[in-house]
């Protein structure tokens, strides 16, 4: 039993089924690590989300947390006193990953990193026969989403997607359920986000810190100015460097609704948005939006993002309902709750151990079970990934797609094969442009 999350090892495993995943091939097979082989994991951007990647592969039985790497001298130090304080042994601390890609210490590369990095990282990793934990969004446009699924493809390696919420035994369960005709025919999704953020204030284009590798920090982006309130967080709402609000947290209930309801891509997609807080500050995104998706038959999927609006709906800061012809189900990162037609609760499960829900590090035992499931496929005691390359390419580009609709101001007409618009001008955000030598290649 682990004393720091009450979670044993037949609770990690617990819910591992056989539901949608990807199938393990031969030439997985012929790799596959043996339960007692220990594998050594690097955690890339340990400032934010990378603290949870940690966290959870240290607890896991025969995994060691070998290597710390960021841009930052000051955040590794940091973040590694922080790990040796809890009782782990210290990590190795690196600046750039592609020393770690030239020598043999590493089986596992955790992406924890801003988001214009994980495609690349992710390919990289890949090409160096390291299997890899990529945090979401999986890539910062389409394009670089089919390229990492070619790339996984072609070197044969482990690749899990860190929405976390596919490896909730509660949710599984849920989806069984549904699948079974509990809530009869799902025809609705709808998934909200709320939080208080607070201004990001006006920046100054300023002397780089010492601490920081700023070339690096950039990596595959065309080079820009370094400001004063762009590192460690605001990025995520430059156009630059970020996604928005809808690849941070929408990505998570959109995947979570879609899988539910057995879903892939729309018919059209439309998204309305608008800067109602904080006006005057660097943010270029909206910080309200509201996402529809529209499927074949009348079934839908809506998306309400309050970035700057706390509001909670059910008691919840974020979470997923889905209507049925025969009832509804209430559903988050700890548990959910099945409604009859006159919306009285007739069943209800809850996790044994909490997740964060909109903290930006959403540190939990979501966590730990993602990893877990990741692991137990390399050592071929699990058949499949929770979150295949496969699935995340489908809902990163369904909100890649809000996106667009959001920056184009039209209903987005998609192809149900590919997830292509029919736009011209949305399609010009399809792909990105590259600082030259830091491009993106399968």
């Amino acid at each position: 039993m682990n004393k720091t999350t009450g979670m044993s090892r037949r609770t990690v495993l617990a819910g591992i089924g056989a539901t949608a995943g990807l199938a393990m091939s031969a030439k997985s097979y012929a790799r596959i690590r043996g339960a007692n082989d220990r594998l050594q994991v690097a955690v890339v951007g340990v400032n934010g989300r990378g603290q949870a990647h940690y966290a959870a592969f240290a607890k896991l039985p025969n995994v060691e947390v070998t290597h710390f790497v960021d841009v930052d001298a000051q955040a590794l130090s940091k973040r590694a006193a922080e790990f040796v304080g809890k009782g782990y042994a210290a990590p190795k601390l690196e600046r750039d990953y592609r020393r770690l890609l030239d020598g043999r210490d590493v089986d596992v590369m955790a992406i924890a990193t801003p988001d214009h990095w994980h495609t690349k990282l992710a390919i990289d990793s890949m090409a160096a026969s390291r299997d890899v934990y990529l945090e979401k969004p999986m890539s910062m446009a389409p394009a670089e989403g089919e390229a990492l699924i070619a790339a996984e493809r072609r070197y044969g390696r482990t690749l899990q997607i860190g929405n976390q919420q596919r490896s909730s035994r509660e949710t599984r369960e849920l989806a069984d359920l549904i699948r079974a005709g509990e809530l009869g025919e799902v025809y609705h999704g709808e998934t909200w986000y709320a939080n208080a953020r607070k201004s990001i204030g006006r920046g100054e284009t300023v002397a780089v810190p010492d601490h920081l590798d700023w070339e690096l920090w950039q990596g595959p982006r065309p080079r820009g100015p370094y400001r004063s309130n762009l590192v460690h967080y605001n990025w995520h709402w430059f156009w630059r460097y970020g996604t928005g609000e809808i690849c941070n947290n929408a990505l998570h209930e959109v995947d979570v609704a879609r899988w539910l309801m057995g879903l892939g891509y729309p018919d059209t997609v439309s998204a309305r948005g608008a800067r109602n807080f904080h006006r005057g500050d660097d943010w270029e995104m909206y910080d309200t939006l509201q996402l529809d998706l529209a499927y074949e038959g009348g079934k839908t999927i809506r998306w309400d993002g309050q970035s700057c609006n706390g509001i909670a709906r059910f008691g919840r800061g974020r979470g997923t309902l889905i209507y049925g012809t025969k009832g509804s189900a209430l559903v988050d990162r700890n548990g959910y709750e099945i409604f009859d037609l006159a919306g009285k609760s007739v069943r209800k499960a809850e996790a044994p151990a909490e997740s964060e829900t909109t903290g930006t590090v959403g540190e939990g035992a979501l966590d730990l079970l993602h990893a877990g499931n990741f692991v137990d496929v390399i050592r071929g005691q699990a058949n499949a990934l929770h979150s295949p390359v496969g699935e995340g390419q489908i809902s990163t580009t369904i909100c890649h797609l809000g996106n667009m609709a959001y920056r184009t101001g039209a209903v987005l007409r998609i192809d149900p094969a590919s997830g292509k618009p029919d736009n011209a001008e949305a399609m010009k955000l399809w792909a990105l442009d590259y600082e030259p030598g830091w491009e993106v290649k399968a």
